[in-house]
Parts: structure tokens; C-alpha cells; sequence
């Protein structure tokens, strides 16, 4: 492991606490008392206070530094007087520990008295403190010039998204991000709860990837020896709990899609979804529009927000209008009545790329993506899906080509899927056979296997019910204004990290060169270098072949530039 010199300073204070007897990661518990909220909430001059956290920042003036304590609630100034800790004639636990040994990032524990400072600064005076946990690695702390400009912040996306621990340690804001994620689960939670609907936790490990149209993470049981399939939705899995005789049951659910990675999806994501007995999904909507109402204030304490350049408004009810007339409004095209040829035609002039496994339900999903979806930035419920669309939805009461199903669209985005569930278990099998036919005509969509067991479920009889379905982790970015899911998840996947090259101390020493000029004359590095020639042509011969640099010959002459 290459070290750097400050990690190297680190290691060698490290030594030294040791060979003070000082334990620099103790076991024993620290009496915390207080935190930095508490302590200026309930300010009490001269009040005693015990606190604990990472040692941010110091100003050391001789006998006298002020610094600052962050803790998980957020900063407080601390006050350390070299007197005041050492009252006898043994100065070196201010001398030597806190002035030489302690860093940035370390944790300490703090026992003080509050006082308020010339500047009206609230403060806690150190009267002791402990040192709990060394820290050997530098944090990547930004810093303010006297301009107010900031250096070096901690932005970099990927370094932020694999070194998640610091970046909630430099950048207090992504912290307030995740803070807010848990709100919203907890006022969902509470608001099902207060319903009277049950929480439920059904398998991740599946024998059929059912329920959605994904393509499944595969793995291997040994003890049963058969292939098992990570969840890609639970939806199957609850309604057999309605048939089983819940009223009402809901679950947070990791599920996982073998898929594209981009802005608005991660391989792994968390879903809510929740099924209610003798409702159906106009009574859904009612409730998907109160919950949702309920959780923009729970999170962010109003019904608005704000999502780019767009401020949403999650105050109930929600605007709702038909897939056909939303297509209609907005490409002049009307589906209704259409039959697959006609529709697959209407896409082609609509400029709309399309192929032969495409079919009548996928065309209109296409459709309606292309031209209509990104139009609806305020909270809009689209209904009455083709029967194409939704293999697991009742047909509509009204019209056999359609589904009583609804998506809820905010920013362009779907957020929420529900329908009121088909419990026909003979109309069932005829549309899980359907997609079997799609999935062999070429269609990734649709479901390639059918649940037979489900099947059975609904023989027994399953009441009239209505479910529904939230992406959680793309609501929580439209209530905390993060244009990435990334930033909503705390680790999300990442490709793997690329090791640093094993290199010679003469190859950095001429890529340190290198890194200053970015092209120098071969001959002008070979002098700067000061390698002998036997040295000097190994040494390029190692950054060439590690593509750390490359050789040019040019009219000028050969020229050595960073790769």
C-alpha cells in the first residue's frame, strides 16, 4: 500500500500516542451527555457539558486555540487554554498531544463549560478531553480563502458516491438528503399504519422472477440445487396474502433488475407497494394523492418543492386524464378502436422507432413515452391503460380494451403504477399466456415465465382489491431536488474501483515532470530526470508500456507528453 506523506505523519503520531500509553481506539464507553444541537438549544452559560465528535478545524495561538467539534448533529466551537487543562506543572497533554498529535478528523471526547465568546460565539471552554478514535487518513476537507472562494471541495461525483463516509463528513448537505429519505419512509409507514394496513416482508430470493418485466439477477441454492431469482417486484407475493385474508398489507421492498444504469435507475432500488381489499383505483388515487400530500410536508414541511427548474406542488387532488386523450391532445392521433397495424403505422409517421416484436400495448406505451409522458411536470394521474399494457390489471368496467389502471407522472418522470387487480384467475392465465406469445415474438418487455402457483392462489379466490406501487428512491429526488438517483442512495453501484499503478520511484519522479509541462522534448526530460542511460531507457519503457506516457516524434524533433 502507497502511502502519502501526510498519511505517513499520521502513522508516526500514531506511534507516539502508544508510546505515551495512550490507546489511540479505546474500548470504554465515553459518557456523552450532549450534542452540538443540544448544547446551543439549551445554552446555559457556565453550564457543564459533555460531548463527543471528529475534530474539524483548529487556531492554535500558542496557549490558547479555538476549534471546532462536529458531531451528528452539526459544529459547535470549542475553547482549549493550555491552563485550563493542565492545572499542574505537567503541561504536555496541551503541549505535545492536542498541539502535535491529534489532526483533522480525529475523534475526541470533550468535558467543558459553555461561555459565550467577545463575538457572542457560543463556545464550550475544554476543561478535558480524550481521544477516542485516531484517524490516518487526511479528509478531502474544503477550504475558504479570504475572498470567501472555496478550494478543493469534495465534488468529484465518483470519489463522492465509493467514499460515501466522507463525503457525509465534508459535505453537511448530503447528509440532510439521507436525513429526509428516512422521513418520508417513516410519514408513508405512519399513514398506512394510521389506515389500519399491515406491514409485511415477503422473499427476496424468488423460484420465478414474477410480478414485473425485468430481466432477473440469477442465482444458485445449493441445499435445494435449483436457480433462484432475485426479487424484481413483490406484487405477487402480497396479493397472496389478500387471498390468505389480509385486508390490507404493504412492504418497503429491495427489488433488483438486471438493467441499464442511468440517471433515474439503479440495478438496485427500493419500491413500496401496498394492496387494499374491496377498493379499487379510483378510490386509489384518493389515497395515493393524501398519502403523497402527507409526505411532502412530513419531509419538507410544505407541499411544494422544488425539482430543477420546476416548482412541483403535491397539494391533493391531482389533475387525471385518459392515455387516449392525453396521445390525442398531443399528437392529434386518437388509439381508440385502432388495431395494431394502424397504431404501428401512426408511430412510424410520428418518427417513432419501432420493430415486429412490438406489440399493440408496447407501440402505445412507445407512443405515449415519446410524445406525451415528459409534457406533465405537476402531479397528473394517466388512465384507463390498453389491456395490452397491463397483464396483471382488470379490464375496465366500461371498455374491454382497456384496464382500470392509473400511473401518477411528475416532472416528465413516473413515480407511482397502481391498478385495480385482476382476480379472474381464468382472464388471468389468458394474459400471462398473451406474454409468453410477445416474449417468444422477441419482446424483452414481457413476461417470459407464468406463476402457476399465483394461478392456483386466485382459484381459491382473491376479493376485489387494489394495489399500488412507488418508486421510492425516485420520489425522494423530486422532494429534495436531486436530478441523480445516485444521490438519493447511500451507496449505489459503482464499477470497480481501478487500482493505482505499481511504478518505480524513477518513473514517478519523471511523471511528476511530466505532470508539470504535460509535454516536454525527450532530451530536455532525459536532463531534467538525471537517470544514466541504462536508467533513463527503463524508465520511459515503464511509462510507456503502462500508458502512463507516450513518445512522439514529430518535426521538431521526439517530444514525451503525458497519455
Amino acid at each position: 500500500m502507497q502511502l502519502s506523506e501526510q498519511e505517513l505523519v499520521r502513522r508516526d503520531k500514531l506511534a507516539k500516542l502508544k508510546d505515551l500509553g495512550i490507546n489511540p481506539y479505546p474500548a470504554d464507553l465515553f459518557p456523552v451527555k450532549q450534542t452540538s444541537k443540544d448544547v446551543k438549544t439549551n445554552f446555559d452559560e457556565g453550564k457543564k457539558v459533555i460531548i463527543a465528535g471528529r475534530l474539524m478545524s483548529r487556531r492554535i495561538q500558542g496557549n490558547a486555540s479555538f476549534a471546532e467539534l462536529q458531531d451528528s448533529e452539526g459544529r459547535i466551537q470549542l475553547y482549549f487554554n493550555r491552563d485550563e487543562i493542565c492545572s499542574g506543572d505537567d503541561k504536555s497533554k496541551y503541549n505535545t498531544i492536542y498541539k502535535k498529535l491529534l489532526d483533522i478528523g480525529d475523534f475526541i471526547g470533550v468535558e467543558g463549560e459553555l461561555f459565550t465568546t467577545k463575538v457572542g460565539e457560543k463556545t464550550v471552554m475544554v476543561k478535558d478531553f480524550t481521544l477516542l478514535s485516531k484517524a490516518l487518513k487526511p479528509l478531502p476537507q474544503p477550504r475558504v480563502d479570504a475572498d470567501g472562494k472555496v478550494h478543493d471541495a469534495f465534488t468529484d461525483p465518483e470519489q463522492r458516491y465509493r467514499q460515501r463516509y466522507a463525503d457525509l463528513v465534508v459535505n453537511p448537505h448530503v447528509k440532510d438528503v439521507f436525513v429526509k429519505r428516512t422521513k418520508l419512509f417513516n410519514a408513508m409507514r405512519s399513514f398506512f399504519n394510521d389506515a389500519g394496513y399491515f406491514e409485511v416482508e415477503t422473499p427476496v430470493l424468488q423460484p420465478i422472477a414474477g410480478g414485473a418485466a425485468a430481466r432477473p439477477f440469477i442465482t444458485h441454492h445449493n441445499a435445494l440445487d435449483i436457480p433462484l431469482y432475485m426479487r424484481i417486484a413483490n406484487e405477487l407475493y402480497l396479493k397472496r396474502l389478500i387471498v390468505g385474508g389480509f385486508d390490507g398489507v404493504y412492504e418497503f421492498s429491495k427489488n433488483f433488475r438486471n438493467e441499464g444504469m442511468d440517471r433515474t435507475h439503479n440495478p438496485e432500488f427500493t419500491a413500496m407497494e401496498i394492496y387494499v381489499a374491496y377498493k379499487d383505483y379510483n378510490w386509489m388515487m384518493d389515497f395515493c394523492e393524501q398519502l403523497l400530500e402527507h409526505c411532502a410536508i412530513a419531509v419538507n414541511g410544505t407541499t411544494e418543492a422544488i425539482f430543477g427548474e420546476h416548482k412541483v406542488n403535491f397539494k391533493a387532488p391531482y389533475v387525471r386524464i385518459t392515455m387516449a386523450d392525453s396521445i390525442k391532445h398531443f399528437t392529434g392521433f386518437d388509439i381508440t378502436g385502432k388495431s395494431e397495424t394502424e397504431i404501428r403505422q401512426a408511430a412510424k409517421d410520428l418518427g417513432i422507432e419501432v420493430d415486429d416484436s412490438m406489440g399493440k400495448g408496447k407501440l402505445i406505451d412507445e407512443i405515449f413515452g415519446e410524445k406525451c409522458e415528459g409534457n406533465y411536470i405537476q402531479p397528473t394521474f394517466i388512465t384507463d391503460y390498453p389491456k395490452e399494457m397491463s397483464p396483471l390489471c382488470k379490464e375496465h368496467r366500461e371498455n374491454p380494451e382497456l384496464t382500470e389502471r392509473f400511473e401518477l407522472m411528475v416532472c416528465g418522470k413516473e413515480i407511482a403504477n397502481a391498478y385495480s387487480e385482476l382476480n379472474d384467475p381464468i382472464d388471468q392465465r389468458e394474459r400471462f399466456e398473451h406474454q409468453l406469445e410477445l416474449a417468444k415474438k422477441g419482446d424483452d418487455e414481457a413476461t417470459a415465465t407464468i406463476d402457476y402457483d399465483f394461478l392456483r392462489a386466485l382459484e381459491y379466490g382473491m376479493p376485489p382489491t387494489s394495489g399500488m406501487g412507488i418508486g421510492m428512491d425516485r420520489l425522494i429526488m423530486f422532494l429534495t431536488n436531486n436530478q441523480s438517483i445516485q444521490e438519493v442512495l447511500f451507496f449505489p453501484q459503482m464499477k470497480p474501483e481501478k487500482k493505482p499503478l505499481a511504478i518505480s520511484d524513477d518513473a514517478k519522479a519523471v511523471l511528476e515532470l511530466l505532470t508539470k509541462a504535460e509535454k516536454l522534448e525527450l532530451v530536455n526530460l532525459k536532463s531534467q530526470s538525471g537517470l544514466s542511460n541504462k536508467k533513463w531507457d527503463k524508465t520511459i519503457k515503464e511509462l510507456t508500456k503502462n500508458s502512463l506516457a507516450k513518445v512522439e516524434k514529430t518535426d521538431d524533433g521526439l517530444f514525451v507528453e503525458i497519455q
